[in-house]
């Protein structure tokens, strides 16, 4: 799997924007990568210990998660990727990522395989999306 195209919904790490649009590299062994216009990030898939897909973001992710209050407005059904790490520091921190349903199955299954997580689903619609 080389990238798919995300678009940044918020969470812990100011360096990103709310609303960035980029791609999300997962074809490293050792470390998932988001790159867009403005800025990039990469995290060890060892650090990540959470991987969640659904429609919402799940409320136990709002440990920091700041989200912009015209996301929450939006009526389209959205499909987010939610990703917990701890950081160098040893913080927790979270990336919620808006993608696309018609091309999730493979980076869902690519991260369950570089970071030894299950993916946590948070309906059944997104099991089956998923699978």
């Amino acid at each position: 799997m080389a990238q798919s195209h995300v678009e940044y919904a918020g969470g812990t790490v100011r360096t990103i924007g709310t609303g960035a649009g980029g791609s999300l590299d997962l074809s490293d062994d050792h470390y998932l990568a988001f790159y867009s216009k403005k800025s990039s990030l990469r995290v060890a898939y060892s650090q990540i210990n959470l991987v969640e897909y659904g429609q919402q973001v799940d409320r136990r992710i709002a440990l920091a998660v700041v989200i912009s209050p015209l996301f929450l407005m939006t009526k389209s059904r959205k499909h987010f990727l939610t990703l917990g790490y701890t950081d160098e520091d040893g913080k927790q921190q979270a990336l919620v990522f808006q993608v696309d349903k018609s091309n999730i199955r493979t980076t869902l299954v690519s991260l369950e395989a570089r970071t030894g997580r299950r993916i946590e689903y948070q309906d059944e619609e997104a099991r089956k999306a998923g699978k």
